[in-house]
């Protein structure tokens, strides 16, 4: 396959189907529980990765790839007849993975043209902006033309999540024992702004009822949204959440996926998220 290939990492979370479809080619990070590692999406999949951490007392740990693993890619993409290569990853401020990506380039002879991206974003936000840069390459856009695409979408991209337990905070050491314990006692559910990259407190909510109810009407201020998505992790009431947007805007072309294991170790089970992006 020749023209404009599109890279990215497992923290998209694009299931198989669509990464299959539009060619997209993801190097995955790691994920230790322990003494034990596994390649995310390959060797654990999301369903062992919750049950494994339902099970741990502590926190795994995930590792961006090695600059061998990009720089794979990157030559087999090229040997097949590559023109360009586009990389978008999952926000610096919070991995190495894209640190890792440039090293890859900086490793390949012959000064090919490559393009690593910072998404500034992560889970669906991240993967809303890989899939419009594999759809523009197979429309025939230049590399030029899929970066200033990219970077357009990055600074429009909003990503909101609420937590369901204070769990995994805990294990983090992120939060003391008498403060996790009490906010579960007042079924405290964090909400997060993760809009910029990085990771804000946006507020903090009484009961998943509520939390829901908060980032259902955040996706209502917003006069006008695109490429609107759920992730979440493992939660039983993604269908009602879906119909909870619907009272604010249009779903028949929402997303709706599952939070994998890379951000996933942060946030713990019962995540529920929303990611769009606002119209220019």
């Amino acid at each position: 396959m020749s023209g404009i290939r599109i890279v990215t990492d497992s923290a998209c979370d694009l299931t198989d189907e669509e990464l299959t479809e539009y060619g997209i080619e993801m190097v995955p990070l790691t994920i230790r529980f322990g003494d034990e590692e596994f390649v995310d999406r390959v060797e654990l999949s999301i369903a062992e990765f919750y049950r494994r951490l339902a099970e741990s007392d502590h926190l795994p740990e995930t590792s961006a790839p090695a600059p061998g693993k990009f720089a794979e890619v990157f030559q087999r993409l090229l040997d097949d007849g590559a023109e360009a290569i586009v990389c978008i990853n999952l926000s610096a401020a919070l991995s190495a993975t894209m640190q890792a990506a440039e090293t890859a380039v900086k490793e390949l002879e012959g000064d090919p043209d490559i393009r690593v991206i910072d998404s500034r974003s992560i889970t669906a936000g991240l993967g809303a902006m890989v899939l419009a840069a594999a759809q523009a390459a197979a429309t025939g856009a230049t590399a030029d033309e899929i970066e200033a695409l990219v970077e357009d979408l990055s600074a429009r991209t909003r990503v909101y999540g609420v937590l369901d337990t204070l769990e995994n905070l805990k294990k983090g050491g992120r939060i003391g024992n008498a403060q996790a314990l009490l906010g579960s006692m007042l079924s405290i559910k964090p909400a997060l702004d993760l809009s910029s990259g990085e990771v804000e407190e946006a507020g903090k909510v009484r009961t998943r009822k509520k939390s829901l109810a908060w980032l259902r009407d955040k996706v209502a201020s917003e006069t006008k949204i695109e490429k609107l998505a759920i992730m979440h992790s493992m939660a039983d009431d993604a269908d009602t959440f879906r119909d909870l947007l619907s009272e604010v805007t249009d779903v028949e072309d929402l997303r709706v996926g599952p939070i994998g294991a890379v951000i996933g170790t942060h946030g713990g089970p019962g995540v529920m998220g929303v990611a769009y992006v606002l119209a220019p």
